[in-house]
């Protein structure tokens, strides 16, 4: 089982738009080859796949309606997901930690233990293109130096849209190329 957590600020608009495409992603795995080339084994059922806040703002809201309407606008149903706060035990659990941007690395500091976060922190930022540890930025997959874009405070949610695509896309081509 490959276990992907994606996290951002709130859990409303970037996080869940990635968890969403990827799950849509890994069920296309299957029955199409266009969003990747490989000769891979792997279905959906391999796959867990969630998204989670650095902080406890949103806790329990919807995703936001911009970002639940451009997920729909592609066909992908988002209903029933609401905002959760990353925790330790997360952390545990999922093999990939995929955050939006610095800021989300930053407060990781808050959530995990001392020694974890110092550590992952280091591993990033000393092999940031070799994915040592844990936590890895959505982007840095795409082999983009930048975070995913922020529609909370752009409105620009086409922007975000196509960040997420080309960081998930590029995420989960390694992930069948290394499995």
């Amino acid at each position: 089982m490959i276990k992907i957590l994606f996290v951002c600020h709130g859990n409303i608009c970037r996080s869940p738009m990635a968890e969403f495409v990827m799950k849509k992603l890994v069920r296309d795995i299957s029955s199409s080859a266009k969003h990747v080339t490989t000769n891979s084994a792997l279905t959906a059922a391999d796959f867990e796949i969630a998204s989670a806040a650095t902080s406890t703002e949103e806790i329990g809201n919807p995703v936001y309606p911009p970002a639940r309407r451009m997920l729909a606008s592609h066909g992908i149903d988002c209903s029933g997901k609401t905002a959760r706060q990353m925790t330790v035990a997360d952390y545990n659990h999922y093999d990939y930690i995929v955050l939006m941007d610095q800021n989300n690395l930053r407060n990781l500091r808050w959530i995990l233990p001392r020694d974890i976060y110092e550590r992952e922190l280091a591993q990033y930022k000393d092999a940031r293109d070799s994915r040592v540890g844990k936590v890895s930025l959505l982007m840095d997959w795409a082999g983009k130096n930048r975070d995913v874009a922020d529609p909370w405070y752009t409105g620009d949610f086409n922007a975000t849209w196509q960040d997420v695509n080309e960081g998930c896309t590029a995420l989960l081509q390694h992930i069948l190329k290394n499995s």
